[in-house]
């Protein structure tokens, strides 16, 4: 299957295209990029490298993919961008390569929707199957995990964490770690406000493991107790059977922002 490449296109010579891949009217693909088979990147496109874009992933319009870092200690030197595959990439999104100093890399997983304005700043992980509402926006140094939804408007701090299965509501700023499994909603800063339980149901959490979700939510936010009393508790229910909440309690103790309660 060959390659489509509009006649106002730019492609630089040292570019490499997988099978099938598509690029559309005044786009510009730059060198070091390498783009897996199927992908389809439409119009008004900029695809800086080093970048390295997976197999079936789909690149609206007028996205700027693999841009400089927008990082002032950033000095030319070479750093990166990982796009798994079959990702879809809405209008004018963008995505920034890594930091020297951050590790060199942005990385961004499989099967993730990213809808339009929205961004992964410098040396950010995203994982799968997550979906970025318009506008919603990471600064740089922010981890995501496996199926976390970001409404609309919402922005995460530098350096925090979102847990596998949070749900971020429409324009929190979130400025502490999120534990997996939260629902997040908006008051002047983000606080919690229960477990995303309509989507763990949708996800084929049966009712005993939410029931014991929902338990180490209230022992951490539902209460007078301090913090490492929280954790003890969330130690007993992860000891009775629990790998649900001894993903919580792993994730509490290993965050470099304060937890957000």
């Amino acid at each position: 299957m060959a390659t489509d490449i509009h006649p106002t296109a730019v492609v630089d010579p040292s570019a490499r295209l997988g099978e099938g891949v598509s690029v559309g009217a005044f786009t510009w693909i730059g060198p070091g990029v390498e783009i897996g088979d199927g992908t389809t990147i439409g119009p008004h496109c900029s695809v800086h490298g080093p970048t390295r874009i997976g197999r079936g992933n789909r690149i609206v319009g007028h996205a700027a993919i693999g841009g400089d870092p927008q990082d002032k200690k950033y000095r030319g030197e070479t750093v990166s961008l990982e796009i798994g595959d079959r990702n879809l990439v809405r209008e004018f999104v963008t995505f920034n390569r890594g930091t020297g100093d951050g590790g060199g890399v942005t990385r961004i997983g499989s099967d993730n929707w990213f809808l339009a304005y929205t961004h992964v700043a410098h040396d950010c992980v995203v994982g799968n199957h997550c979906v970025f509402s318009n506008n919603a926006s990471l600064a740089g140094h922010v981890h995501v995990g496996d199926h976390v939804i970001l409404s609309g408007f919402a922005g995460v701090h530098q350096f925090c964490r979102i847990g596998a299965h949070a749900f971020i509501g429409m324009g929190a700023f979130v400025n502490g770690d999120v534990p997996p499994f939260l629902m997040v909603a908006q008051d002047k800063y983000a606080r919690p406000r229960g477990i995303n339980a309509e989507g763990l149901k949708r996800r084929g959490f049966d009712p005993a493991r939410i029931a014991a979700i929902r338990r180490a939510y209230r022992a951490l936010y539902l209460g007078d107790a301090k913090l490492e009393e929280a954790r003890a508790e969330l130690a007993e229910i992860a000891a009775s059977g629990s790998e649900d909440v001894r993903a919580m309690l792993d994730f509490i103790e290993h965050g470099e922002r304060p937890l957000l309660r």
